[in-house]
């Protein structure tokens, strides 16, 4: 499935700051990147962040702009999930506190379910549970705050998600995606679980199909998956974004059951 996915995005900085991007795809068939401090390019640092692609910038004062374009067919296979993988896919982190839910997932899910209809019931029970607001959420919130809250967006969404397989100790992780067919564009944050050995992706959202996902990088939660870190004591700020995502003919249709993203 051929699909085409574009990031723009301008940082203002007073100073020298460092700019950490994460916003290239795992696996592009072609792909460019540019980035330009006032019309003038800076130099580009890649290094590999677990499966994740980061690249770091040097800013200088004045406006950067960031473009990044790719091309994508998803053909890949399935990822196998390593031991090394599931056991950090089961461990609490900053946003996932699946140990203070354990109690709670308990008396929710029937842990003895096959594990590819646990994933999807869990992945079902949030979606019923919570409300899409924009703006609902704070960036420090964490999963235990969402579910108080009721409502968020796309991360709070699956870091929910995520706790609770956690908390039934199915392995579970955050992913950063490219998301064709999501309304408004955006950068879309999904779920990965361990389903019987691979890694299977659910989307509580259910705002975008989970078939044309492009996998960006996937981490504990959104605190490894931000496709922007600034750093330099305050002197950056970002300004603005656009996103686009997608697939060269028909998107394929919604489906709630766990599929494997390459």
């Amino acid at each position: 499935m051929p699909i085409d996915v574009a990031a723009t995005m301008t940082v203002s900085s007073t100073g020298p700051a460092t700019a950490l991007l994460q916003v290239a795809v795992a696996a592009p068939v072609t792909e460019q990147l540019t980035v330009l401090c006032d019309g003038e390019p800076l130099a580009v640092e890649e290094f590999a962040v677990g499966d994740a692609r980061v690249h770091r910038v040097e800013l200088r004062e004045g406006t950067t702009t960031v473009a990044y374009t790719a091309s994508v067919d998803l053909t890949g296979p399935p990822r196998p999930v390593t031991p090394a993988d599931g056991a950090e896919a089961l461990r609490p982190s900053r946003y996932c506190p699946s140990d203070q839910l354990e109690g709670y997932a308990a008396t929710e899910f029937d842990r003895t379910r096959p594990r590819a209809e646990l994933v999807a019931t869990v992945a079902g029970w949030v979606h019923d549970r919570l409300s899409y607001v924009s703006g609902a959420s704070r960036p420090v919130d964490t999963a235990v705050d969402t579910l108080l809250l009721g409502q968020g967006v796309c991360r709070d969404y699956a870091h929910l998600t995520v706790t609770l397989l956690r908390a039934l100790e199915v392995p579970a992780r955050l992913v950063a995606v490219y998301a064709p067919g999501l309304d408004p564009m955006d950068f879309h944050a999904v779920v990965e679980a361990d389903v019987d050995g691979t890694w299977c992706v659910v989307d509580a959202t259910r705002l975008a199909p989970t078939r044309s996902l492009v996998r960006i990088g996937a981490g504990r939660d959104a605190a490894d998956t931000a496709f922007l870190t600034l750093l330099g004591g305050g002197v950056a700020r970002f300004e603005s974004m656009l996103v686009t995502a997608t697939v060269d003919g028909d998107l394929p249709g919604l489906t709630t059951e766990p599929v494997p993203l390459p």
